[in-house]
């Protein structure tokens, strides 16, 4: 008996292994085909994830597996989501580090105020939607319809980290409805934003080297401290001794609970990696991560966050989808968006490329970002992403877990 449960483990690990990697390279293929500049990136991934979820994994898993083995796979997906969820946040603290809490002192009134501002607009549509929902069309199960519409909220910004941490505030029995409104939301959470960057300077009709001009900065500072950097001990080739060290007492920070409210893993990473990457080194020994590791990490945490979750929440997908479930993705996608555009145009005074890498930042949208560098021409647009990013990311994680237990 004991060598069969050990057969099927095998197995199990083996098929898993196998699909976790079949639906990424059908997911990057898919992420690929790009119309008329428009593509999805790793969002494809995702698609890919739930559709595998939604139709091919009940009854494979079915044939496959026997008695207790489905509970380990189910604990294997969740290992798969987990292991990605750390490695992205943290590779994208460990990139903002550096510059963030500069930006945060100098540019606190045009990036960090409208990073608030986009984040507060869509919680309070967020909140809209929940009680509509419940108190115009009558829905009776609030926790679940609470849970469906603040997963739509991290899908409409394509916000990886709240949509963990909404997982982990509604507890196991609802995580399967978060996973499906995050998948709802997320297409056109990300083409919404793509498409958006795209349009305005068209419509606005914008002098892109003049808009060049306007965000153009002195990189004497970011020289020196680079030079600073090649001078510091490295305790490996990749960083991978510093990104664990994160990692580490990322997961310890955010297990500390206080009246019941924490971090999170997704929080305490995310936190200690901005410090990390802020400070940089312990003396003479190096606390950073090659900028082609962090990058790497990042996309491969993605993907990994992305299949576990999508897998798992594709089973669900058709017992809870509604067509007024992807009209509230839409409005929260849209209403945060170009109220945050208009208040950085007309109250900021913002250049239109220093507003729509704002934007980005505040959405939290990596693909839009990708687009934004092509369409203005610069990769000076990355500035105003980073500034607002990490706002907008801390900020939605907390109003993600505030939305479930208070609202």
């Amino acid at each position: 008996m004991i060598l069969l449960g050990g057969l099927l483990s095998v197995k199990t690990i083996a098929f898993l292994t196998f699909c976790v990697f079949a639906i990424a390279a059908v997911g990057y293929l898919l992420g690929r085909i790009t119309i008329k500049g428009v593509s999805l990136g790793t969002a494809g991934v995702f698609i890919v994830a739930l559709v595998f979820g939604c139709f091919l994994y009940p009854q494979l898993s079915d044939q496959l597996l026997i008695g207790e083995e489905t509970s380990y796979v189910s604990q294997a997906l969740k290992i798969v989501e987990n292991m990605g969820l750390v490695l992205f946040v943290t590779s994208v603290g460990f990139i903002a580090g550096p510059n963030f809490f500069s930006n945060l002192k100098k540019n606190f009134k045009s990036y960090v105020l409208l990073g608030l501002l986009i984040i507060v607009i869509a919680a309070v549509t967020c909140i809209g939607c929940i009680y509509f929902d419940t108190g115009v069309l009558g829905s009776t199960n609030k926790e679940e319809v609470k849970a469906m519409i603040v997963g739509l909220l991290s899908g409409s910004l394509t916000s990886t980290p709240a949509f963990s941490a909404t997982k982990e505030a509604v507890g196991a029995d609802l995580e399967g409805v978060v996973a499906v409104g995050h998948g709802i939301a997320y297409l056109f959470g990300v083409i919404g934003v793509v498409l958006f960057v795209q349009l305005v300077p068209k419509f606005s009709k914008a002098n892109m080297a003049d808009e060049r001009a306007k965000i153009m900065v002195d990189k004497a500072a970011s020289s020196k401290k680079e030079g600073k950097k090649k001078s510091l001990i490295d305790v490996d080739e990749f960083g991978f001794m510093a990104l664990g060290l994160a990692i580490v007492l990322g997961i310890f920070i955010g297990g500390i609970n206080y009246k019941n409210f924490s971090l999170t893993t997704t929080g305490g990473c995310l936190l200690v990696s901005l410090v990390l990457g802020h400070f940089g080194r312990i003396g003479k020994i190096s606390l950073m991560p090659k900028e082609h590791t962090l990058k790497i990490m990042r996309e491969l945490g993605l993907m990994l966050f992305l299949i576990g979750a999508g897998v798992a929440g594709g089973a669900s997908f058709v017992q809870y989808f509604k067509a007024v479930y992807f009209i509230y993705g839409i409005i929260m996608t849209l209403v945060p968006m170009v109220i945050g555009y208009i208040f950085a145009k007309f109250v900021l005074k913002m250049p239109l490329l220093n507003n729509l890498g704002s934007i980005t930042g505040g959405m939290t949208s990596t693909p839009a970002l990708g687009t934004l560098i092509h369409v203005a021409g610069t990769e000076e647009v990355a500035s105003a992403y980073a500034a607002t990013y990490p706002i907008a990311l801390v900020a939605i994680v907390l109003v993600s877990q505030l939305v479930i237990r208070f609202c």
